[in-house]
């Protein structure tokens, strides 16, 4: 029986996630895939950009290397665009103006960033003026590499993670830098009032100008950026502005395509689009009214995409996903899961701040259930409260308990370390005693720091206590 031809829109975070999946499931028996990807070279970590921007490699955060798809018989076809789907002649239209037939298509489109438009941010052909930048791939990294001088100034437009990311690796390169940020709250779409007010205050000591409340309004440049104008009337002096002003979903190609749009391309419990063969999921993709910007969905969609093309699983359906993040923004560590403010007149609201330790903490409970957590500056039960959130565990009698790492609430063994691929710390630590010696031989055995990266610290943490009291000499009994 001749194999299908799977098409795959996009090779970023999610398709690199999917393909493990479908080679797992020995799709390669099955179908000729093919994957279309706009940038140059294999699929990379897009959250690990700052590293790039920081001088590192960018081989360094590239996930699947050229050959990756050699070995596993995928045909990549890089630095091309995709315009359109001919749903009804099942043909891939490119930029190019080439035509490539498939018999099942998946849309892995991701998301785009969200570009202001500035006065005086363009030249007269339309092209970002020199000193602006948009933050969202290697290549913007690159530029950036190629542009900032230790002493430059730099603002940075957007308050949320990428944002955060950028200025701290700046500063850190020597740049003066401020953040200018619509919302008054730093990273909003994850956190509080309280919460943003605490982060802000962490990362401008770390020497890091931040601007709450407040937009730009258009860029003073000659040849190059000069400044940019904010919408109180006031001025800052820049040497660059970057821009990272959050993401949409990218659905053009499903809108060329004529697939049902919202904000995402909708799509049903199988991930399918209304038209048949053609499916979406990911950063693109809207289930159930919702769009989702982590990573932690992405790949439990891909998991389920993956049953149902290959037919492991024909009844696997998606449900939707529970929401949680841990991360280290701009040095300082948080941690955020479900709602971040109380929904309805029973949700019981626990706060903790601690003013001098710049730390806080906060538990949104219903129920006697786990509903919702913040955690800054001191996310040390983080994997004891994901477990409660993410099982739907009822809490002790005093849910604060949870908080105190030392509390015995949770079998230690069982904590969640990794989120992204659900790695508890019972499998880590056994995986080192099996041989598993560095970060890159965890992530081998069990996927973990594999995802996001910010377990990374952690994982070192276990892998040095693990393997001391692996070599700790045997004392012989008398």
């Amino acid at each position: 029986m001749s194999k299908k031809r799977l098409a795959i829109i996009g090779n970023g975070m999610g398709t690199c996630r999917l393909l493990d999946e479908l080679v797992a499931r020995g799709a390669a028996f099955q179908y000729e895939i093919t994957v279309f990807g706009e940038e140059q070279g294999g699929a990379y970590n897009r959250i690990m950009l700052g590293k790039v921007l920081a001088g590192g490699s960018p081989d360094a955060i590239v996930t699947k290397p050229l050959e990756w798809y050699d070995r596993h018989n995928i045909r990549l076809i890089e630095r091309t665009r995709v315009v359109k789907l001919d749903t009804l002649r099942k043909l891939v239209e490119t930029a190019d103006g080439k035509l490539r037939g498939y018999d099942v298509a998946v849309l892995a489109t991701g998301s785009q960033p969200v570009v202001p438009a500035l006065e005086g941010m363009n030249d007269e052909h339309g092209e970002l003026k020199p000193g602006l930048f948009v933050y969202r791939t290697i290549g913007d990294c690159m530029r950036m590499r190629e542009r900032v001088r230790s002493g430059d100034s730099a603002i940075v437009v957007g308050g949320g993670l990428l944002g955060l990311e950028a200025a701290k690796v700046l500063c850190d390169r020597g740049l003066h830098v401020t953040v200018v940020q619509l919302k008054k709250t730093l990273m909003n779409a994850q956190l509080d009032e309280i919460g943003g007010e605490m982060l802000e205050r962490q990362i401008e000591r770390s020497g890091i100008f931040v601007r709450t409340g407040r937009t730009v309004e258009a860029v003073y440049a000659e040849e190059a950026v000069k400044g940019v104008y904010l919408d109180d009337g006031t001025t800052r002096p820049a040497d660059i502005v970057v821009l990272a002003c959050g993401v949409r979903p990218r659905v053009d190609v499903a809108k060329a395509s004529g697939l049902p749009v919202n904000r995402g391309v909708i799509v049903n419990d199988t991930l399918a689009t209304e038209v048949p063969s053609v499916y979406a999921f990911g950063e693109c993709a809207e289930h159930a009214g919702r769009t989702y910007g982590v990573v932690a969905p992405v790949w439990e969609q891909a998991a389920v995409l993956a049953d149902v093309l290959t037919g492991n699983n024909p009844s696997i359906r998606y449900r939707g996903s529970k929401l949680y993040t841990r991360l280290k923004v701009a040095g300082v560590d948080v941690a955020t899961m479900g709602i971040s403010e109380a929904e309805r007149e029973e949700d019981e609201v626990l706060q903790i701040v601690q003013d001098r330790k710049d730390a806080y903490r906060k538990l949104i409970v219903r129920d006697g259930r786990l509903v919702g957590a913040i955690l800054v500056g001191d996310t040390s039960a983080a994997g004891t409260l994901v477990q409660h959130f993410d099982r739907g565990d009822l809490l002790p009698e005093d849910p604060l308990e949870l908080l105190c790492a030392s509390s015995g609430a949770t079998d230690p063994t069982t904590r969640l370390v990794c989120n992204c691929h659900k790695v508890n710390e019972g499998q880590i630590c056994e995986a080192i005693a099996q041989g598993a010696d560095s970060l890159e031989g965890l992530g081998a055995a069990t996927k973990a720091g594999t995802g996001c990266g910010s377990c990374k610290g952690e994982l070192g943490q276990l892998l040095s206590k693990v393997s001391n009291k692996v070599s700790l000499p045997m004392v012989a009994a008398n």
